[in-house]
């Protein structure tokens, strides 16, 4: 018998989703949400932004939007910051995922989105939260804001990814690369890779720059883009291990889903990377094509070592799972509303 109890209103604010776009925001929070009810009581409202994020005037729109709209707990899923401008400020949360945006090229737009999407903000909020403490790191980097305010929630395993164990084809070796921004360090990859008997797997879309490299290192790859949940799965499954040593990650949930499929995982020792791999990753410098290398002979040619990484990878991903999450967010809910939430824990037993 469930305990009745009264929860604040939560309204979960999302960016208008795009037909080719990158959903990993909006599967991050529907894992979290198909368990969030069961595990805390809440049952939270979804609102999608109206207008999607570009132009001045569609954006203002989706401010005043989401004004109309608002509840006593007002949580930014992502991307959409600005939104924090037309809500008050007690009972708002922003979620960050990363600060790759500061990375821009040009100074005005720099500034425009430090301002705009950090500084203005994260003052606008009562608390931040960051998917990772690297990303909390970087919080505190670019605006000088409390340690206090951020709160770090990690990202969620989508739900359908499973184990899905095969042997390792050690001769003509089967390696996933997702991402082809330049953060995703392609161009050293392919470098590193060169001599080596494999086939490189790459989900995204590739510029002439990739195509002249491939051929220019005499790389066997397959490309792939605009894929389906279900089909970047499948790739997860038809790889041998991830390589996915990128120079900056807020979180790097591809690292989760290879783990999670029982796949071990070559990947960066900076930035996030460390923090989500745990000891289930080789750990690699990214800017070092010799050691990138080394890092995937050494996962190719050990056997011991790479069963090794993926066992400690199944154990890795429970760290991130929908219920820990959910539970962490209604834990934050409560707080900044004075409600008691020592129920919820029960009402997960009872369910």
């Amino acid at each position: 018998m469930h305990c009745k109890m009264n929860y604040p209103d939560v309204l979960l604010i999302f960016r208008k989703s795009h037909p080719n776009g990158n959903f990993s925001i909006e599967a991050s929070f529907a894992a979290m949400l198909a368990e969030f009810s069961r595990v805390s009581g809440y049952n939270p409202t979804v609102l999608e932004a109206p207008h999607r994020s570009k132009g001045l005037w569609p954006r203002i729109q989706t401010a005043l939007d989401v004004r109309r709209h608002r509840h006593q707990i007002n949580h930014i899923t992502g991307d959409v910051h600005f939104v924090t401008l037309a809500l008050p400020r007690k009972g708002t949360i922003l979620t960050v995922h990363d600060c790759g945006f500061m990375n821009h090229p040009k100074p005005l737009m720099r500034w425009l989105l430090w301002f705009f999407w950090l500084k203005l903000p994260m003052y606008r909020s009562e608390v931040v939260t960051a998917v990772s403490e690297a990303t909390k790191q970087d919080l505190i980097k670019y605006t000088g804001c409390s340690p206090a305010k951020i709160r770090v929630i990690p990202t969620v395993i989508k739900t359908h990814f499973k184990a899905n164990p095969r042997p390792f084809s050690a001769l003509g070796v089967r390696i996933l690369h997702i991402g082809t921004a330049p953060n995703k360090n392609l161009l050293r990859h392919i470098e590193a890779l060169e001599g080596i008997n494999c086939t490189l797997n790459i989900i995204g879309k590739l510029s002439e720059e990739v195509l002249a490299k491939l051929a220019k290192h005499r790389i066997t790859y397959i490309n792939e883009w605009n894929l389906s949940d279900d089909e970047v799965q499948a790739a997860y499954h038809e790889c041998d291990m991830l390589l996915f040593a990128s120079t900056l990650e807020g979180f790097g949930m591809p690292i989760l889903e290879a783990q999670t499929v029982g796949r071990p995982v070559v990947t960066s020792n900076i930035s996030s990377m460390p923090e989500v791999a745990g000891n289930a990753a080789c750990l690699v410098d990214p800017y070092s094509v010799e050691l990138i290398r080394a890092g995937v002979l050494r996962v190719i040619e050990d056997a011991e070592y790479r069963t090794n990484l993926i066992n400690a990878g199944f154990e890795n991903t429970q760290r991130f799972k929908a219920e820990t999450v959910a539970r962490a967010y209604a834990e934050l809910y409560a707080e900044l509303t004075d409600h008691t939430w020592s129920m919820a824990p029960q009402l997960a037993k009872n369910a």
